[in-house]
């Protein structure tokens, strides 16, 4: 992790100076919620030009620059904050980071003025159409990194233990919302990246709050649902090849995938090691797009419609398949690329930005 770590701690000195932000600081007229819920709207809804009082009409890949993001950008925030502050505690084991990081862990999760719910009944919503949507779960990938800071800092002397208990009960409610509303049972069984997603955030919430039926349940669901049902033979994703963007979540999904085999695999049920009969598994979704990552311009389909200039980045995927198969080309086209995005789209998108707290 040499590659990282003058990183790792300029990204910490940022931290250091940043005051907590969370939901509350912003509401949206948009919003069906109270101030204490997260709100954020479809990306790719816009006004109907011939109706402009009407409810929003879709126009897929291109994102409609009036939306409300301000929680979207504060949730993203607060994970480049916790990310960056458990990695140089990781790094340097200085307690001061953690005691910055408590702060914002305790105004997300615990101070009754600037808390979030521990749900997300307004994301993605629809003007005229919705005041939230399944769909809007993909917004909290963006605890994932929250989550295994906690993790990582939770042995710290400085830490808070009345805290950490506080924080866990909070994964604890969100998992038992993700995992019984309509809204999280709708994502669970998207079809797409979308589903691949759901899993990913279970997984690395189970594994916060010790839940282990819940980390058995994201092994099978990765086995029997989002590899057979994703995958195609060559280790494509046919889904994504589709949508307008199919370069942005080709990669988007290969790196949900390749999480969820960091998270939940086991030495007895190893999920970088599993294949589906044809042998489906993510050592091929990687072979697949690695080439496209180290050469952009091999990419046999058309650009995507937005941001196609942006990606890649230092895919998580290549880091963790690389360490996981001993592939010294992964690793080599992983530390060439950049592992300072700051196009928000990107950083949206990359949920994973501190491999050093996983690894």
């Amino acid at each position: 992790m040499t590659t990282l770590k003058p990183h790792i701690l300029a990204e910490a000195r940022w931290a250091m100076q940043q005051e907590p932000v969370t939901v509350t600081a912003q509401t949206s007229p948009r919003s069906a919620g109270g101030k204490h819920d997260f709100f954020s709207e479809g990306d790719y809804w816009w006004p109907d030009s011939a109706n402009p009082q009407g409810p929003y009409i879709q126009r897929d890949g291109l994102t409609n620059p009036d939306n409300f993001v301000a929680h979207r950008q504060a949730m993203i925030r607060f994970s480049r904050i916790v990310g960056a502050l458990a990695s140089a505690y990781v790094v340097t084991r200085d307690e001061t980071y953690v005691r910055q990081a408590f702060r914002h862990l305790k105004a997300w999760f615990v101070n009754p003025a600037t808390r979030m719910n521990p749900s997300l009944l307004y994301a993605q919503a629809i003007k005229g159409r919705a005041t939230g949507r399944g769909i809007g779960i993909i917004d909290t990938i963006h605890l994932m990194e929250v989550a295994q800071g906690v993790r990582v800092m939770e042995t710290a002397r400085t830490r808070d233990p009345k805290a950490v208990a506080a924080i866990r009960q909070w994964f604890a409610d969100y998992l038992n919302w993700l995992t019984t509303h309509p809204y999280g049972k709708d994502e669970m069984n998207a079809k797409n990246n979308h589903g691949t997603c759901w899993v990913m955030q279970v997984a690395a919430f189970a594994r916060l709050t010790k839940n282990d039926s819940l980390l058995a349940f994201c092994r099978n669901r990765y086995k029997n649902v989002l590899l057979p049902d994703q995958m195609a033979a060559d280790g494509s994703f046919p889904q994504e090849l589709r949508r307008t963007k199919p370069y942005g979540y080709s990669l988007f999904n290969l790196d949900a995938m390749t999480m969820i085999c960091q998270i939940v695999s086991t030495p007895a049920d190893n999920l970088w090691t599993y294949q589906t009969a044809d042998g489906r598994g993510i050592r091929r979704g990687i072979a697949y797009l690695h080439p496209f990552v180290r050469d952009k311009t091999a990419w046999p389909l058309k650009p995507d419609v937005m941001y196609w200039n942006d990606w890649p980045v230092a895919q998580p995927f290549l880091v963790f398949g690389a360490v996981t198969f001993g592939q010294s080309d992964w690793l080599a086209t992983w530390e060439k690329r950049d592992h300072d995005p700051q196009v928000e789209e990107v950083l949206r998108n990359l949920p994973i930005r501190n491999p050093v707290i996983w690894l």
